[in-house]
């Protein structure tokens, strides 16, 4: 998937060697929130937890049983309540999400969709969202997901070339490799309809995006950083949209089709 993740696996292969440098300190995986105040984190907590969905968060638990250092790709809860509420006020029907892991950010999708709602999901890891599927399963949402193990770019090109379905999505989440966050775009905006909403995780790359060059950074924050900065130098002056970057997690960029 890149060489952003080759970085993280050597950090994840350190933690388990028993080095904590590039950990949160319990041999987990760094978290990915830019609130600095652990009082902020504390509230934050609090105040979300009694929201979220009860398969969401056994499917979170099990995330992060199975999974205790790549659990850091399920976004947060309180950027979960907000997708889910954006898309309600929405009122989506259709969306398209590319990059699933276990399926936390695709639960909430399915949640907030009517019952006759459709998400396409693609994500090249099928054995990943085998570990969400009977959550999704329980939470009665199975119906409204058609799950697809490939690449995006082809899966988006696809839909352009052969399925003939631009302009017919509501919404897409893009949380995948950082490289091809722009590529997706071009795709995405074929996809979405005017007024539609594609909406960018990690956009503050763990606060990254802030610190000077010259600090010592390790080497998977500043390929990432890399990538972002460019994807927001990018939407900051693109003028078929008009976006929106919130300081939930570490970024969410909100792009709304225009033209």
């Amino acid at each position: 998937m890149g060489s952003i993740i080759g970085e993280l696996l050597a950090i994840e292969k350190g933690s388990k060697s028993g080095s904590q440098a590039e950990t949160n300190g319990m041999g987990t995986a760094p978290e990915k929130i830019i609130l600095k105040s652990q009082a902020l984190k504390k509230y934050i907590i609090e105040k979300c937890y009694p929201r979220e969905h009860e398969q969401l968060k056994e499917l979170r638990e099990a995330t992060v049983e199975q999974y205790p250092f790549w659990s850091l790709m399920n976004v947060p809860i309180d950027e979960g309540l907000l997708l889910s509420m954006l898309l309600k006020t929405m009122n989506a029907k259709k969306t398209l999400e590319i990059g699933v892991f276990t399926g936390y950010s695709l639960l909430t999708t399915a949640l907030a969709l009517p019952d006759d709602g459709k998400i396409i999901a693609i994500d090249p890891n099928g054995e990943a969202y085998q570990t969400g599927l009977p959550f999704i399963q329980k939470a009665g949402v199975e119906h409204k997901i058609n799950f697809i193990e490939s690449d995006a770019l082809s899966v988006l090109n696809d839909l352009i070339t052969n399925g003939k379905q631009e302009g017919t999505f509501d919404f897409a989440f893009v949380d995948a490799d950082k490289e091809g966050y722009i590529k997706y775009h071009e795709l995405l905006l074929k996809l979405v309809k005017i007024g539609g909403i594609i909406a960018y995780d990690n956009t503050l790359w763990f606060g990254s995006v802030a610190e000077p060059e010259e600090d010592k950074m390790e080497e998977f924050l500043k390929l990432g950083k890399k990538c972002i900065t460019e994807l927001n130098s990018f939407l900051a002056t693109d003028p078929r949209i008009e976006s929106s970057l919130i300081s939930i997690g570490d970024g969410l960029t909100l792009c709304r089709r225009i033209c």
